[in-house]
């Protein structure tokens, strides 16, 4: 049965989960309710914050299949646990469909997803979900996904849409006529409304979520227990803080969920046409969309509101909300394998491969292209949070929690606390009842003690530095939703840059051309707009090979066509709608120069012949695009000159690629040693090609001809040189991050070349540095995965040059500028598909690749989320700098994201800059740094602060005395929270340097640190404490005038003894208060400190002078008593000797400690490893371990021109075997 207990969920996805069964027990319901009755209600509040105890408390185990609350495990480092309740969805009061035939059918078998046939839908969907008898379908929602029973596969599965496991040829012959109406209400019952519903909770429920913070709880314990006590002024103070507190977290809470529910709710609801299986059109609102419907894309545009692939016709539109680029797409129909392509029948539509045919929920669609008498049509393959815009909505809602050291150390060092306090409860209890006091009494001290040990003041103490830090960064334009966030900051290690936008200017610039002629290239040109060239077929290229359009009269595409198109300065015209239907459907779109660069006489000189006779006019159509694939890495146009008989086809794209299409004979023999001149130099650098096509092809041929037919046999016509400029401050604040030994990884959807020429111009690889491109291939006809490893310098040579020499190899070198091993002089680029094969079918290569991977190329959204990811599996503290809402992912999941665009991006992302430039990556660490170690200033503080309250305490408790009310009162308020709050305000240090603050608490040098103060504390407590007992006039009460006369003023005694009840005002209470309230001060003194992280605490104006009163004040009223403060803080009077004996300790006191601080400062590291011996120590961090490995490893890095083949039992060890290959 156990087997039958626990299942997973999602396996080998992202969110995988293990799920139990349970049932309710009413017995464990009723002693579960007895225990909460006796606790007063706390057991309740232990069951709402642990949800695997509250079920395992209420339930009892079931099997999944009849359970009714699942409990669920992820199966991550977290090992988070949710639980959720079984709902039942039932069919039998549905009008359209008919029970008995339903019990039949909802996946294939592999999955849950819709049949092929709609047809056959009704007959047999939902046997694989559904009891038959009951004709209720099992399911339960968990992070706004809904699991339905499958009994196919005895587990729960969610819905999938056409996304998977549907061909491309069946989306044409079996989804392309719609859905009948009782079909499309029967799916609108299974998949629900097409929303993506961010729901913002009330400021109640917030409000209550927000107070059952086990701190907050804590605090109201305190404050219970202080005003029984009769000690109302702290319990108030404490009140009120905790108010400010959770009022500040409940407006940012709100204003994030408000923010992302408005960024959801725009266009969530409009009214869509959809095409049903009798050709009739329906109008309904989006949120009745299904996977199925066939949907209208209408004339003028629309707003996404699910995911669709296109069958029908052209669109236009702008994809920013998911790619960050603002640049419309065109997007074709999805080619019909049984028309098109022979021998592509069988291939599965996805998506994301077929991501040119499919219009994403929430790009905007801007207009639409169609043909005689047809609509734009597309099929909806995902509704909800199933689209990407719904599971990018889902990563913000529910984001991974971040482990941070710091944070898990903070509930060790609370649990230490913990069980110090345990001990003077028992030590109190113990010694209240041998000196028989009253009950009520003991329960109150015992509980007193432990308030004193765990301050509740704590978190508002902890906040403080970050709060301050937030306001600082406001300052310099950074705005913080995540505060906790900010700390981490401080130990980033490593920062990916998105480029395009982030390291780079938007856009590229137009340097220059260079054409061949009669195979040799002419001198490069920066002028392409003049007579001389205007009627050249090299111009002609620039004119017609690209994918611009008019868009409300404004022409929009790439930007690089569009910087192209610019250079010529030619005009652009479309056919209109009426001359589309006019012309029959190739009414092209038209190009021509301004009259102002044509020669004035109609005959043409003598370099274009063939143009021999030409009309007064001079235009060009454009016949037939071939959209630009980013696999095949070119684009090409089958164009007409007005009044030519012939087409022409003109093709661009990479110039190895470029010319491999070409005839041998048109490429100059010095091609590669330009491009390469070219590449190196960092220009963006793209090939044209050119041909005459035969007279045969007609305009209706070319429609339908293939893209192979064109793109072959051509003319080479020379090179255009791009430019992307950086931004101005790009290489200054990369060269700051590396002197910080800060590593910098970039991260772009752009191309591999121009990404790697980038990454050398800014940088971030230095000239001397070697690139190894990993290029890995899937498996593929039954060979196994395989990765190519390429030198940079060597990728723009053709297959039979050389092998690049043995020199070229890598020495495995430290910079001598920097000392830290895992920086050597190589670095991995790869592009997005390669990095997904290794990632799949090379486990073990990934984290050595992530030690050196630099450059990553034409990285999709979620794939940035991977790296991320894989670069936090070997324990970098990452930090992630993007300006698109493709990089939201990449975002959230980071240490420390930071974006450049108040857009989408932004509500995804911990921080976002107002200035758009990457130097708030420093300002950001730099201020995290300062929190980081604000944070461990506070904490060390606040742990002495117990401690030394906590052993005065023990110390009174041992004479059955206490402080007074006031005197806790001064402590607590004006020293402790005066002192927290001031010295959280020291500003970051100036620069970044190389040295990084510890990540936990629990660091040798930070243990030793706290030890140290705590053992001096409590000695020289102890001596005030022991050593007042030994003075002559210590027996007697009124010790002022015992020196002078043993006899006198006995009426004093008398009316001191009436008023202290509690025995509070005695010698040993004055002594250890005085003493103690200077240890406050001079333990604040020697934690705060400056460089390197943070300015010198003499800048921190604020505590200086707090520090300086209150030093002063309690100096004042040791040395010259003042009988109305005596009287309030309910102090003796002491001879004068001994307030100078306490002076003198005090300074003593002060002067060890300092020195004590400073020396652990200095040398405590090097006493500590000489303290463990001088073996060596493993690295902590996983990827400094690797670096170790790696430099003894001589198979690293991989040498050029050899493959790494996967085994073929890599799905066991994932390992890999190298080949070389000769």
């Amino acid at each position: 049965m156990d087997r039958e207990e626990r299942k997973t969920i999602n396996q080998g996805q992202e969110d995988e989960m293990e799920i139990y069964g349970y049932n309710l027990s009413r017995w464990k319901l009723a002693i579960v309710s007895l225990g909460v009755i006796c606790t007063g209600g706390f057991l309740l509040l232990l069951l709402y914050w642990m949800p695997e105890w509250r079920v395992k408390a209420t339930c009892i185990r079931a099997a999944i299949r009849d359970c009714e609350v699942v409990l669920l495990r992820t199966t991550d480092e977290f090992k988070m646990w949710f639980c959720a309740k079984i709902r039942f969805l039932s069919l039998e009061s549905h009008p359209f469909v008919n029970p008995k035939s339903i019990a039949n059918k909802i996946s294939n078998g592999h999955a849950v997803h819709l049949t092929e046939n709609p047809a056959e839908d009704t007959s047999h969907e939902m046997n694989k979900y559904s009891q038959t008898q009951s004709q209720q379908i099992r399911y339960f929602t968990h992070h706004s996904v809904k699991y339905f029973w499958n009994d196919t596969i005895h587990n729960f599965d969610f819905l999938k849409g056409l996304d998977e496991g549907v061909s491309c040829t069946s989306i044409y012959e079996k989804h392309s006529a719609g859905l009948t109406k009782g079909m499309h209400a029967y799916r609108k019952l299974l998949y629900g409304i097409n929303e993506i519903a961010v729901k913002v909770p009330s400021v109640f429920k917030l409000l209550i979520k927000e107070v059952l913070n086990p701190f907050y709880i804590f605090q109201l314990f305190s404050v219970i227990l202080w005003s029984t006590d009769e000690y109302y002024y702290y319990a108030l103070a404490i009140v009120i803080m905790s108010i400010v507190s959770i009022i500040s977290s409940l407006y940012s809470i709100r204003k994030q969920y408000v923010m992302l529910h408005d960024m959801v709710a725009t266009h969530s609801t409009v009214r869509v046409s959809v095409c049903r299986v009798n050709e009739e059109i329906e109008e309904i609102f989006s949120t009745d969309l299904v996977p199925g419907d066939v949907m209208v894309i209408p004339l003028n545009g629309t707003v996404m509101p699910c995911d669709a692939v296109l069958i029908n016709g052209t669109c236009i539109v702008n994809e920013s909300m998911l790619t960050g680029e603002s640049v419309p797409v065109t997007k074709t129909n999805l080619p019909n394998p049984s028309v098109d392509i022979k021998g592509m029948g069988e291939e599965l539509y996805s998506p994301e491969t077929h991501k040119r045919h499919t219009l994403f929920c929430g790009t905007t669609v801007i207009q639409t292209r169609f043909y005689t008498g047809e609509l734009v049509k597309a099929i909806v393959v995902r509704t909800g949070f199933s689209t990407s815009k719904g599971q990018l909505v889902r990563s913000i809602l529910y984001p991974k929690p971040t482990d941070f050291k710091l944070y898990r150390d903070a509930y060790l060092f609370l649990l230490c606390l913990v069980a110090v306090a345990g001990i003077g409860f028992i030590y109190t209890i113990v010694n209240s009842i041998l000196n028989e006091v009253e009950v009520g009494e003991i329960i109150i001290e015992s509980l007193d003690i432990i308030t004193i040990t765990v301050p509740p003041a704590l978190p508002a103490a902890m906040t403080a530095g970050i709060v301050y830090a937030q306001r600082r960064l406001k300052k310099v334009g950074i705005f913080c939703i995540s505060p906790q966030r900010i700390n981490i900051c401080g130990q980033l290690n490593l920062v990916c840059f998105d480029k395009t936008g982030t390291l780079t200017e938007d856009g590229l610039d137009l340097w220059g051309i260079q054409r061949v002629e009669n195979t040799r290239f002419l001198l490069p040109e920066e002028n392409v707009c003049n007579e001389l060239l205007v009627k050249s077929q090299f111009v002609a290229c620039m004119a017609t090979c690209h994918s611009l359009t008019k868009i409300e009269g404004v022409l929009s595409g790439d930007p690089l066509d569009l910087k192209m198109f610019e250079a010529i300065g030619w005009i652009l015209e479309e056919a209109t709608e009426e001359e589309t239907a006019l012309h029959n459907r190739i009414m092209p779109t038209v190009v021509r120069p301004p009259k102002q660069l044509l020669p004035e006489s109609t005959p043409v000189g003598n370099q274009e012949m063939e143009l021999f006779e030409l009309p007064a006019v001079y235009e060009i159509g454009i016949v037939r695009q071939f959209p630009f694939s980013s696999a095949l890495q070119r684009m090409s146009v089958v164009a007409r000159v007005l009044g030519d008989k012939k087409m022409d086809a003109y093709m661009k794209g990479a110039p190895e690629v470029i010319a491999s299409l070409c005839k041998p004979e048109t490429v100059p023999v010095e091609f590669e040693k330009v491009l390469e001149d070219y590449t190196k130099q960092g220009f963006r650098v793209i090939a044209l090609a050119h041909r005459k096509l035969e007279s045969k092809l007609t305009w209706h041929k070319v429609q339908n001809i293939s893209r192979d037919a064109i793109e072959n046999n051509m003319d080479f016509m020379g090179l255009i040189i791009m430019q992307n400029k950086l931004k101005q401050e790009t290489p200054a604040v990369l060269e700051d991050l590396h002197k910080a030994n800060i590593r910098t990884v970039m991260v772009t959807g752009d191309n591999m070349l121009t990404a790697v020429s980038v990454a050398r111009d800014c940088g971030m690889i230095l000239p001397q540095d070697k690139i190894i491109i990993a290029e890995a291939l899937p498996p593929k006809d039954g060979k196994v995965a395989k990765i190519n490893w390429h030198y940079a310098d060597s990728l723009t040579q053709s297959g039979n040059s050389p092998a690049v020499d043995t020199e070229a190899i890598p020495i495995k070198l430290v910079h001598d500028s920097l000392e830290d091993l895992q920086i050597t002089r190589y670095h991995f680029a790869m592009n997005g598909k390669s990095f997904s094969v290794i990632l799949e079918h090379f486990q073990d290569l990934v984290p050595k690749l992530m030690l050196h991977g630099t450059v990553f190329a034409r990285m999709a959204p979620d794939q940035k989320t991977q790296l991320i990811e894989a670069l936090q599996n070997v324990d970098y503290f990452v930090g992630m700098c993007g300006d698109g809402a493709n990089d939201c992912g990449a975002l959230k999941r980071a240490h420390g994201g930071i974006s450049l665009s108040e857009l989408e991006a932004s509500v995804a992302s911990p921080f976002t800059s107002k200035t758009p430039s990457i130097s708030c990556v420093p300002n950001l660490i730099r201020e995290g740094r300062a929190a980081l170690m604000t944070s461990f200033c506070v904490f060390k503080f606040m742990a002495l602060y117990s401690i030394i309250q906590y052993f005065s305490v023990t110390l009174l408790y041992s004479i059955l005395s206490n402080l007074g009310d006031f005197q806790f009162l001064f402590i607590d308020l004006a020293i402790i929270l005066v002192v927290v709050f001031t010295m959280s305000l020291s500003p970051a240090w100036k620069e970044l340097v190389a040295q990084r603050p510890p990540s936990g608490l629990i660091s040798g040098a930070l243990l030793f640190s706290v030890l140290s103060q705590i053992i001096i504390c409590i000695g020289f407590q102890s001596l005030g404490f022991f050593w007042v007992k030994q003075q002559p006039w210590y027996p007697y009460s009124d010790a002022c005038n015992a020196a002078r006369s043993l006899f006198q003023n006995s009426s004093h005694v008398d009316n001191e003894t009436e008023l202290d009840a509690r025995n509070i005002q005695n010698y040993e209470n004055t002594t250890v208060f005085f003493i103690s309230s200077f240890q406050y001060l001079i333990v604040a003194v020697a934690f705060s400190k400056g460089k390197p992280f943070r300015q010198p605490c003499y800048k921190n104006y604020f505590f200086v002078i707090s520090v300086i009163i209150l030093f002063v004040f309690i100096l004042l009223i040791m040395l010259h008593p003042v009988a109305s403060v005596d009287q309030v803080l309910q102090i003796v009077c002491v001879p004068y000797e001994w307030r100078i004996s306490m002076l003198i300790i005090v300074l003593i006191n002060a002067f060890v400690s300092l020195l004590v601080e400073e020396s652990v400062d200095r040398w405590g590291k090097c006493c500590l490893s000489w303290a463990l011996g001088c073996r060596k120590k493993t690295p902590k961090a996983k990827y400094m371990y690797l670096a170790q490995e790696l430099l003894v490893d001589p198979e690293w890095p991989p040498k050029p021109q050899t493959t790494t083949e996967a085994k073929a039992l890599v799905k066991e060890n994932g390992s890999c075997q190298v080949i070389t290959i000769t």
